[in-house]
């Protein structure tokens, strides 16, 4: 799978619980959920909004989408 520009955009799933909701700092380092890395945002954003879903009870739990093309491409924008 490819973006509309024919070029993988990859994108990186992961979440965990929070400390608390104030900031980014993960209860347990080790319980973190790496979802996977997807090769467009379209597919990132469906599976966040699929684990996002399932653990809406715990509101400590959170998931983040992580842009990894732009990390291995900084020149770029």
């Amino acid at each position: 799978m490819t973006d509309t520009a024919g070029k993988q955009l990859l994108h990186l799933v992961f979440g965990g619980e929070l400390e608390n909701l104030d900031s980014y700092d993960f209860k347990d380092l080790s319980k973190l959920d790496i979802v996977g890395i997807f090769p467009n945002y379209a597919s990132a954003s469906a599976a966040w909004k699929a684990k996002s879903q399932a653990t809406v009870d715990n509101a400590q739990m959170r998931y983040f989408v992580v842009h990894l093309h732009r990390l291995l491409e900084p020149h770029q924008g």
